[in-house]
């Protein structure tokens, strides 16, 4: 069975030039940016694990009106 339910977010990970090597992330919502990462990341896993914790702060702060 498919799960069919989907999210409006998607995660952007992308290498960036400098420094070189390192990796920033875009967190979009319906396509529109919402947020982006403000400092470089050493590796494309702990950037995207950077994502995913701003998207779970968001999620928590959901009621604030933030997103």
């Amino acid at each position: 069975m498919a799960d069919n339910t989907s999210t409006p977010y998607t995660i952007e990970i992308s290498p960036i030039t400098k420094p070189a090597g390192q990796f920033q992330w875009a967190i979009r919502r319906n396509g529109k940016l919402v947020e982006r990462s403000d400092r470089p990341h050493p590796t494309e896993a702990k950037a995207e694990a950077s994502a995913l914790a701003a998207v779970e702060r968001s999620m928590h702060s959901a009621g604030s009106g933030r997103w």
